[in-house]
């Protein structure tokens, strides 16, 4: 029986077992090596014919294996990250889509010329407020149009149309350069009816589906509420009118207190909308004179309904239904207006004859005072007419000179004047010197006419009361006298004796020192709990009914003004510096007012121009 091999008397507390993975080798005979020769070996021996015994048989290990390093990862544990990556990706893409809004996800193809496929966007990936979008084809294509939601409210507040017309730039750059044009070409900078070829108008996009809009009459039932308030607009919505192919709509609300500005802009865009052959509505919802009814007559009405209000656009200018306003103002009557409109072959006056055309046709059609005040005017003007005339045919009548004089807030444009006003000697000295000028040589013979002289007289306008009090128009004869602005001291004559007990009647309110945009935003507020006024001249809170009645009395006294002084005079002085000084220009006629210079403008050497943008 072969020996064994005992273990348990062994002085060894631990030993070195190989594992039983160990690479063992064989011994050098069985590699047919050769081994290191002795001294008695040297010559021969059989080591080559035997070979090492078998190694022995491994027993388990008593300590962890070493982990053999991988030069790579698992092709599962690739998939696995790869897997959840794919789930992270996904769940912040729903989460964004479904907070946000705003990630377009394209539905299905439409057909464009017959030639491009756009995506479609749903209505549920639209921004829900006004802005200017871009749409990319799947060739990689792109074109842009103005996303408005049909139930939006209508007009869009000023702050919304100035953003919408520089986003439009914007957007249109950015499709520009997607098409490989960095900048548009200088014809396209100056061309005011350029259009851009890359730019849909949101009629045609709702038809290819790039937009959803809103079909059919519904509109007329979910947006009415949200449809503002045009002026002498009957519709209820059952009147069967096609809608106008293309139409300007003015929008009066103006951040602005004075309503000369709003006047003329609203003139030039009725004789744009003309020259354009577009139909004219004029929107009067959030006017700060109130309704348009209140100083104007309605104006007259296209034979066809205006188009659905998110159509509405306030650029580009080549939109079908286009929006005007005072916070667009620089874009439709901006560089490129004046460019296209100006007549650069004329250095005088005469360069600006286009756009006074322009203002003329919107005066002789919209510029028709109310019921009460139309008859007014017309005996008044009947009146001074009187005055003036001769009954002696062997003379002329005599000649009378209107004066516009301008305080309040607005100042001269001349230097020397611009902190301060244009004296009210200066109005009077010139007064004089045209009635001078013209009689002094008017008889047949080229004689004096004294008869004439002593007929002449001038006739005033001012938004400053204090001023028909003074020295240099003591003489001289209001405008008219169907609305006053009164000062302070004249409302304390009306009012009781301080010493009798009497019901309270809250500070007296007058106009000394002339029109403030302050005092015009504060009409009808007490002055109990007011007194940081100034403060609060943009209020959200809407104005109340009889702040809505002295402001619209405001708009009815400055358009009488206009009216008889534009009508009655033979002549008019006047400051360029003041809108009101334009519009009478205007109403004179350019025939009158340029040709024949009778419109006289006394700050500085300035020439008529219709907007100061």
């Amino acid at each position: 029986m072969p020996p064994t091999l005992d273990l348990s008397q062994s002085t060894h507390a631990k030993m070195i077992v190989s594992p039983p993975r160990l690479n063992l080798r064989r011994a050098a005979s069985y590699q047919h090596e050769k081994a290191p020769l002795s001294a008695t070996s040297s010559r021969f021996n059989f080591n080559h014919l035997m070979f090492s015994p078998p190694p022995s048989p491994g027993l388990p290990a008593l300590v962890p294996r070493p982990r053999k390093t991988s030069s790579g990862p698992r092709p599962s544990r690739v998939l696995r990250v790869a897997g959840w990556l794919f789930g992270l990706a996904l769940t912040i893409f729903i989460v964004r889509a479904v907070l946000k809004k705003d990630v377009q996800v394209p539905v299905v193809g439409w057909a464009l010329d017959g030639r491009e496929e756009y995506e479609m966007v749903g209505q549920y990936d639209l921004p829900d407020f006004p802005t200017p979008i871009a749409v990319t084809d799947r060739k990689g294509r792109s074109k842009w149009t103005v996303s408005i939601p049909p139930t939006y409210d209508f007009p869009l507040t000023t702050k919304e149309y100035s953003d919408i017309c520089a986003k439009c730039r914007e957007v249109a750059a950015h499709v520009r350069e997607l098409h490989g044009h960095a900048k548009p070409s200088q014809q396209a900078q100056t061309n005011y009816y350029h259009e851009d070829p890359y730019f849909v108008d949101v009629g045609d996009a709702e038809k290819r589906g790039l937009l959803p809009g809103v079909e059919g009459k519904a509109w007329k039932v979910t947006a009415r509420a949200q449809s503002g308030h045009l002026v002498g607009d009957m519709t209820d919505g059952l009147v069967d009118k096609s809608v106008c192919k293309t139409s300007l709509t003015f929008v009066l609300e103006s951040t602005d207190a004075g309503l000369g500005p709003t006047i003329m802009m609203l003139w030039m865009a009725y004789g744009l909308a003309q020259k354009e052959k577009r139909s004219f509505f004029i929107d009067d919802s959030r006017w700060a004179y109130g309704e348009y009814t209140t100083i104007f007559k309605a104006p007259p009405m296209p034979n066809c309904n205006a188009p659905p209000r998110h159509e509405m656009l306030p650029c580009p200018h080549n939109a079908r239904h286009l929006v005007v306003s005072a916070a667009t103002a620089s874009e439709t009557f901006g560089k490129s207006f004046n460019a296209e409109y100006e007549n650069s072959h004329r250095s005088n006056v005469d360069r600006d004859r286009p756009m006074y055309e322009l203002a003329r046709a919107g005066y002789e059609a919209l510029f028709r005072l109310n019921d009460e005040d139309q008859p007014y005017v017309e005996r008044r003007v009947k009146q001074l007419r009187t005055l003036a005339k001769v009954s002696d045919g062997s003379h002329n009548d005599g000649m009378i000179v209107g004066v516009h004089i301008r305080h309040g807030d607005l100042h001269p444009l001349e230097y020397q004047y611009n902190g301060a006003y244009i004296p009210l000697n200066l109005y009077a000295q010139r007064s004089k010197e045209i009635i001078e000028e013209y009689h002094n040589s008017s008889m047949t013979l080229g004689g004096e006419d004294v008869v004439a002289k002593k007929h002449s007289f001038s006739i005033i306008a001012s938004d400053d009361p204090d001023v028909y009090e003074t020295e240099e128009f003591s003489s001289s004869l209001r405008a008219q006298e169907q609305i006053k602005l009164a000062s302070k001291q004249h409302i304390q004559q009306l009012n009781p004796d301080k010493s009798v007990m009497h019901k309270f009647v809250d500070e007296t309110f007058g106009w000394e020192g002339g029109f403030f945009a302050t005092m015009f935003w504060n009409l009808g507020r007490s002055t109990l709990n007011n007194a940081n006024g100034a403060d609060e001249v943009q209020t959200p809170l809407r104005p109340s009914a009889e702040t809505m009645r002295l402001r619209g009395l405001i708009g009815r006294a400055y358009a009488l003004d206009l009216a008889v002084l534009g009508q009655a005079s033979d002549a008019v002085i006047c400051t360029m510096s003041a809108m009101g000084c334009r519009l009478l220009a205007v109403i004179m006629g350019w025939e009158k007012a340029m040709d024949d210079g009778k419109w006289v403008n006394i700050d500085g050497d300035f020439q008529w121009t219709a907007l100061t943008l």
